[in-house]
This record gives structure tokens, sequence and C-alpha cells, in this order.
């Protein structure tokens, strides 16, 4: 791939359109639990009234699964009724026509990106499958969505090999299905690695914890692909106390982009404790939309628990620092704090992104956060975080 200006984003959203799925899954077998988009009027539907009459909202199973609008993608949004530029990131699209042809048609999100001087992005998912799953219905309705939005995704990528989506993977159908799903995308091109919900368990009681045997299988055949696990913000948790009562809807929406880092905060010890990073030594694993100041605070933490209780005696072999150097990746897009301590955190560990099309994105003037990031930082250190490290880690040269 050729580096043209010298920024890939490491966490950018995939929507598709508003007939794909109908398109992509049988009519006859699936009928209307087919996530397709319906209009409707019911107050249950809306998070939020923006005055809008014949609204539309995404359904799965016959369940909404999008009540703020059709897609998140405010900032891409350019509806001057809102008033000066900042005042478009408050918007949520309520019908189909409204969403930019460059939040759903892979070809003008290639020009989103030569607007903002982009050269790559790795996608994760956006409506009606935020999170990455599905989780309604039957083992085989969840493979037949997943294998569709993946489908999807390799098409976005044959469009252009700048566009990088990930693997959505099934949870119901058992880690045979699960791990065949990933081969089959593979093979299909998607080879930029899988997302992952941050504890399944947490979300669906039936399935097992991150540390059971159980996912053994997969983290072996990730290992032998060569593609990193992702999680995403909060990676489908909530913790609690959640979100006090009382907020304005924009003070709430940005309670959960300013907070989403704290569940990867107690996933990491999570997961390095359970000795599943260290057992495969050549899977690594990327934390997206949570930003890099909190790291080093946990991972001082981390090597402190595990030299004062001697945790190297229960088979935990390696400092908890040293896995994350030698296997794990942080991403950020506006923090100065985080970029300051990148010698500790890792020169390496560190990509950039700009999570088009959500709020929080840096479109259309990713360049400028950059540079107010970056400020001060050697050239080559820059090289590495703003697109080297994304370049090694993805195989891209």
């Amino acid at each position: 791939m050729e580096i043209k200006y010298g920024l890939i984003s490491c966490d950018d959203h995939m929507q598709l359109g508003k007939d794909h799925w109908v398109t992509h899954m049988s009519k006859e077998k699936w009928g209307d639990d087919i996530p397709q988009m319906w209009p409707t009027q019911d107050p249950k539907y809306m998070a939020v009234d923006w005055g809008e009459p014949n609204t539309w909202r995404w359904f799965v199973k016959g369940e909404s699964t999008s009540p703020r609008g059709v897609a998140n993608c405010p900032t891409a949004m350019q509806d001057p009724k809102w008033g000066e530029a900042g005042a478009r990131r408050k918007y949520f699209p309520q019908r189909f026509e409204d969403i930019p042809k460059s939040v759903y048609e892979p070809l003008e999100r290639v020009k989103a990106m030569d607007q903002d001087g982009i050269d790559a992005a790795i996608l994760f998912a956006n409506d009606p499958l935020q999170s990455g799953t599905v989780f309604q219905g039957s083992a085989e309705f969840e493979l037949a969505v997943v294998q569709a939005y993946n489908d999807g995704g390799a098409e976005w990528h044959a469009a252009s090999d700048r566009l990088l989506p990930l693997v959505m993977i099934p949870y119901l159908g058992g880690i045979e299905t699960t791990v065949a799903e990933v081969e089959r995308s593979y093979k299909n091109g998607l080879k930029t690695g899988i997302m992952m919900l941050s504890e399944p368990s947490h979300n669906n009681k039936a399935l097992k914890h991150f540390n059971d045997p159980y996912w053994n299988p997969l983290w072996a055949a990730c290992e032998n692909l060569g593609i990193p696990i992702h999680w995403h913000s909060s990676g489908g948790l909530r913790l609690t106390p959640a979100q006090w009562n009382g907020f304005t809807r924009n003070e709430a929406q940005a309670y959960g982009p300013s907070s989403g880092f704290s569940v990867q905060a107690q996933f990491l010890p999570n997961v390095m404790f359970s000795g599943v990073v260290d057992n495969y030594p050549g899977l690594n694993w990327v934390c997206a939309e949570t930003g890099l100041g909190w790291v080093n605070y946990i991972l001082e933490g981390c090597d402190h628990e595990w030299e004062r209780r001697h945790l190297w005696t229960e088979g935990l072999k390696t400092r908890p620092s040293e896995l994350f150097h030698r296997q794990m990746y942080c991403d950020f897009w506006y923090e100065n704090a985080g970029v300051e301590l990148r010698h500790k955190i890792g020169l390496k560990n560190i990509m950039w992104e700009a999570d088009f099309p959500h709020s929080t994105a840096t479109f259309p003037e990713s360049w400028k956060f950059v540079d107010n990031t970056m400020a001060g930082v050697p050239q080559n250190e820059r090289n590495m975080l703003q697109y080297q490290n994304a370049v090694d880690l993805y195989n891209l040269a």
C-alpha cells in the first residue's frame, strides 16, 4: 500500500446500506427478522426527539437497535439548519436519505479520506450492529447476520485496499462456528483482524469468560493467521455506577466517549493476569478509542502486583508491562498527555485514529489534531505513531 499522506486511522466505522442484509440474507427463511430500516413514530424508539417527521429506525428481529437515529455519523453531517459548523456533531440522521454517502458508500468514503489526508482506515461496525454483536434469536440467525456483514466488509475492501474492515464474529453457535467464520472471512480478503466484546459472558450469561479454555481455538486460529484481536471503547460493557441522571442531551452523549477508556482500564489487567496473552505470544491485541493517558498507570500497577505477589510462581511467567510491549496496542486521536508518555507506554504500541464518522472524530481537520498532539515529537517518532506501527501490525507494506 502506498503511503501518500503519512496517516492511518486505526479506528473508523463502516456503515452498510439500508438494503444490505435484505439482499444478502434469505427473505424466504428469515422474513422481517432481517436487519432493515422501517418508518416509525413510536416514542419508545426515540431516545431523542429531534422534531423530525417521518423518522426511520433500524430493526433486527422486530426490535429497534438504533434509538438515536439511522446512523451514528454526526461528524459527517453537513445540514445547514444546525447553524455553526460544530453544531452538526450533535445530530443523528433520522432517515436514510439524510445520511451522507461517505458514511455508507466505500468509494465516497475514500474521497472523504483524501479530503482529510488519511491513507487507510481500520473499520469497526456501525449501526445497526455497532457493538459488533447480534445476540437476538437463534445461533443460525446470528450466523446469517454476521456472514452478511462480513461479506459486506469484503465488498468494501474489494472496492479499495485502503478500506480495512474487521471481522465480526458469531458467539452463539459454539467455538467451532466462530473459528470457521474467521477463517472464511480471511479467505474472502478480510485479513486485518477481528472485533470482540471485552467480556462476552457479561453480555450473554451462556458464554464463557475470556480466560476459559473454551476460547483457546479462537486465539490459536488468530495467532496462526497473524490477525489481531480488537476491542472498541467500552467493548460492549457498562460500568456500575453508570452515567448519572440529570444531564442534558449533549452532556449525556459526551459521557460515553469520555469514559469509555475506563472499561479497558479494568479489562487490561484481566486479560494480562489471565495468562491468555502469555500463552499466545504471537497474538496481538488492540484497544481502540481508549486513548493513552491511563495506560502507564495500569502497567505500573500490574507490574507492582506481579512482583509483590510473586505471580510468576502461579504460572504468569512474563511481567505484565513486557506482555503489553510485546503484543498490545492502544489508539489515540486528540490527547496530549498520552503522547508525552509515549516512551513509557511504548513507541511501538501506539497508533492513531480518526473515529470517522462518530461525534468525537477529527474529520475534516485530522491534521490539525495531529499537529497539535505531536508538537515537539521528532519526525521519526511521529511516523511510527501516525502510520508505521499500523503498517507493521497489519502487514500493509
